[in-house]
C-alpha cells in the first residue's frame, strides 16, 4: 500500500497553515463507485451544488493520514470531532449564483474548526483558492474580525455593486488571491474554516450532476479538541 504523502504550507501574510495530502484514501476508485450509486440532494446552506452521504467507513479508512496531518500541521493535542461530511458536486451555472457565492467566504469564525476537501476527479479538475480582503487586509475572519469585515464588505458592495456572475478564481478589485491548491485525484487539503477561500471553478468547468463527470469531492468540517 502506498503511504499518504503529507505536505505543510503556510500561506499569505498571516502564514496560516494548510496541509496537502496525496494518496489520502486507500481506495479512491471504490469511493467513486460509492458516489456513483449514492442519492444526491440539493445542498443546504450556500454550497452551489448537490451532496450525498459518504460510506460509513470513510473516516476509519482515512483516519491515519488525517490524524497525522492534524497533529503535525494544526497542533492537534486532544480529540477531533466530526461536524459534517458528504460527497459534494458543484452544479450551479455561474449565471445562477447568489452574490455570496460569487465571493470568497469563510465557513466558520472558530479557529479550531478545520475544513477538509478531497478531490475525486481522475482528470484533476478544479482546486481551491485562498484570498485576502484588500480593504481590511484580513485573510482569516475570526470572531474578533467578523463584524468589521462584514460591515466593510457590505459597504463595498453597496457602493460598487454586485460582483460579476462567475465563480471567483483570480484576484478581484475587492480580494487578492494569495494561494491555490491544485486538484489531483485522491488529494486532500485541510485548512482553517476561517480562511477566506473559494472553489477555483474554471469558466469552462463541467458542471454535471453525474458523479462520474462532475467536480466530485468529499467535503467535511472538523472541530479540534
Amino acid at each position: 500500500m502506498i503511504r499518504p504523502d503529507i505536505a505543510a504550507r503556510r500561506i499569505g501574510q498571516e502564514a496560516q497553515p494548510i496541509a496537502i495530502i496525496d494518496g489520502f484514501h486507500p481506495d479512491p476508485d471504490a469511493l467513486r463507485l460509492a458516489a456513483a450509486r449514492a442519492a444526491f440532494e440539493p445542498s443546504r446552506n450556500h454550497y452551489p451544488g448537490i451532496r450525498a452521504t459518504l460510506p460509513v467507513d470513510y473516516f476509519d479508512r482515512v483516519r491515519p493520514a488525517l490524524t497525522t496531518a492534524l497533529r503535525g500541521v494544526f497542533g492537534l493535542a486532544g480529540d477531533v470531532a466530526l461536524i459534517d461530511a458528504s460527497f459534494s458536486i458543484v452544479t450551479h451555472p455561474p449565471e445562477t449564483l447568489s452574490v455570496q457565492q460569487r465571493l470568497p467566504h469563510m465557513d466558520a469564525v472558530d479557529l479550531n474548526r478545520i475544513a477538509l476537501v478531497q478531490y475525486l476527479d481522475p482528470a484533476g479538475g478544479d482546486g481551491t483558492a485562498f484570498f485576502r480582503h484588500r480593504a481590511t487586509g484580513y485573510e482569516t475572519i475570526d470572531a474578533m474580525r467578523s463584524e468589521r469585515y462584514l460591515a466593510t464588505l457590505n459597504a463595498e458592495l453597496q457602493q460598487g455593486g454586485a460582483p460579476p456572475a462567475s465563480y471567483v478564481t483570480e484576484s478581484t478589485p475587492l480580494f487578492e488571491r494569495i494561494a491555490q491548491v491544485d486538484a489531483r485525484y485522491n488529494r486532500a487539503v485541510l485548512y482553517r474554516s476561517a480562511l477566506l477561500h473559494s472553489g477555483a471553478i474554471a469558466p469552462d468547468a463541467v458542471l454535471s450532476d453525474d458523479p462520474t463527470r462532475g467536480r466530485l469531492t468529499v467535503t467535511a468540517f472538523l472541530s479540534l479538541g
